[in-house]
């Protein structure tokens, strides 16, 4: 199962996670500034501890030699928090004064520059400063003065203490505002979530949109939008299937009345009318349905389509042939004029056939007895698929009505239930094909345009 985070878990960890990870970083680089500092004032002092001791320095009987008195060695080595060490001694170890085992630094030494060491000594980390000392003197004599850390660590954790106090209260601070900021901010999505929880099934009115974040009225705008297509995907069924079960009604109706007729009889020679009926009925109400699923897999709602890529020419042309036994049960004929090329599209197969059948259907049925039907396909100036009869054509009145579900036109012939045109719109505007009539007294010509593709796309 897969594990659900929260939005408002989400944002608080972007949110704090940064803020935490500033404070860190903060905190490491006054660590390693505040070192630099304590580092730099000890040393100082250190520095110039040494250098009061250079003063003791003296050269009497010209032999170099230190006299501290105990009164300023006690004042000289008095610390409450740390151990101060010094040691004199010649260029050759000769050792003036102080303490005898301090260790001294490999490094060499000169009067200009001091050296500064961490060294080790009775087991315990010193800080020491080492210089030459300056003067005429027989030999050169250095100074070397220690001490314990205690004082340096302790004003390194008062500093940091200092700082990261603060810094601390001002996170907790920090995280609660944005805490009770993404608390006060979720409210409207939450009450946006609860009234939409609320609704009934069938309620599809559009979403409110007051009290809305900009970022949140984006997915509202989404979600109406959804509502919209869905209320009038459910309101278009709903009429599909009213319509459908109304013109039903009246085929299976005479299908059962003649049905009836053919029991009373007795004589197989009276049956026939009656059983021609039946047939008729039945041919009617097979044809009615044929249609109605093709209606209803041609809704942009249902989802199945499978769109690949079709050689216009040669499904036109494979309709055509199809349909000339029909044709010519009806006296007419069909023609197929266009260059033998392929054009190719992007659609599905089994849809554009039954737009084609469905044309082809209605100019045999509605065009002249013994007429003709004439199809072609041109790409000037764009992909454009014609078919043309020489019927009586449709009243100019009657040219916005005739794609609608179920209509026809009054005193039309042929016994359809309105639904061929209507087939053929909604595959059209599902392919996105321009939908083009064109009638008057000398006949039809129905024009569809489709955006051809590449051939290797």
């Amino acid at each position: 199962m897969n594990k659900v985070t929260t939005l408002k878990t989400a944002i608080a960890y972007r949110l704090i996670i940064p803020v935490i990870i500033f404070i860190v970083l903060e905190t490491a680089l006054s660590y390693f500034v505040t070192l630099h500092y304590v580092e730099k004032t000890y040393d100082r002092w250190l520095l110039d501890s040494a250098r009061s001791l250079m003063q003791e320095v003296k050269l009497i009987d010209h032999k170099v030699s230190v006299k501290l008195s105990a009164t300023a060695l006690e004042i000289f080595r008095w610390d409450d928090i740390d151990t101060t060490f010094f040691k004199i001694n010649t260029e050759k170890n000769a050792v003036l004064g102080g303490d005898l085992r301090l260790p001294v630094p490999s490094t060499a030494i000169n009067t200009y520059q001091p050296v500064y060491s961490n060294v080790i000594f009775d087991n315990e980390a010193i800080r020491m400063v080492s210089l030459q000392v300056s003067g005429t003197l027989p030999e050169k004599v250095y100074i070397h003065v220690a001490e314990t850390l205690n004082k340096r660590q302790d004003m390194m954790f008062d500093i940091l203490l200092a700082d990261l106090i603060p810094q601390i209260l001002l996170t907790l601070f920090i995280s609660l505002l944005i805490y009770e900021g993404i608390n006060h901010g979720l409210v409207p999505l939450h009450k946006l979530a609860n009234d939409i929880s609320l609704r009934s099934p069938s309620d599809l009115s559009l979403i409110p949109e007051t009290d809305v974040f900009a970022e949140v009225k984006a997915l509202t705008d989404t979600i109406n939008n959804l509502l919209k297509k869905s209320s009038v995907a459910i309101t278009s069924q709903q009429r599909f299937i009213a319509n459908a079960a109304h013109q039903l009604r009246t085929p299976l109706a005479g299908l059962k009345l003649q049905a009836e007729r053919a029991q009373r009889e007795d004589n197989i020679l009276r049956m026939r009318p009656a059983l021609s009926q039946i047939q008729n009925s039945a041919d009617r109400v097979s044809h009615m349905i044929t249609q109605l699923l093709a209606l209803a897999r041609s809704s942009p709602i249902e989802g199945s389509h499978q769109m690949e890529k079709i050689d216009l020419y040669h499904l036109a042309k494979t309709v055509c042939i199809e349909w000339i036994p029909k044709a010519l049960e009806k006296g007419s004929e069909i023609s197929f004029v266009a260059p033998e090329q392929s054009h190719f599209i992007k659609g599905d197969r089994v849809l554009l056939t039954e737009l084609l059948a469905n044309l082809l259907d209605n100019a045999i049925t509605y065009g002249r007895k013994s007429g003709n039907i004439t199809v072609s396909l041109t790409n000037q100036p764009s992909l454009c698929l014609s078919i043309e009869d020489d019927g009586h054509g449709i009243q100019e009145f009657e040219r916005d009505k005739i794609f609608e579900r179920f209509y026809r036109i009054p005193g039309s012939s042929g016994d359809g239930c309105g639904l061929g045109l209507a087939i053929v719109k909604e595959i059209a505007d599902l392919h996105q094909v321009k939908l083009l009539l064109n009638s008057n007294s000398d006949g039809t010509r129905i024009d569809l345009q489709f955006d051809e593709i590449d051939k290797n796309n």
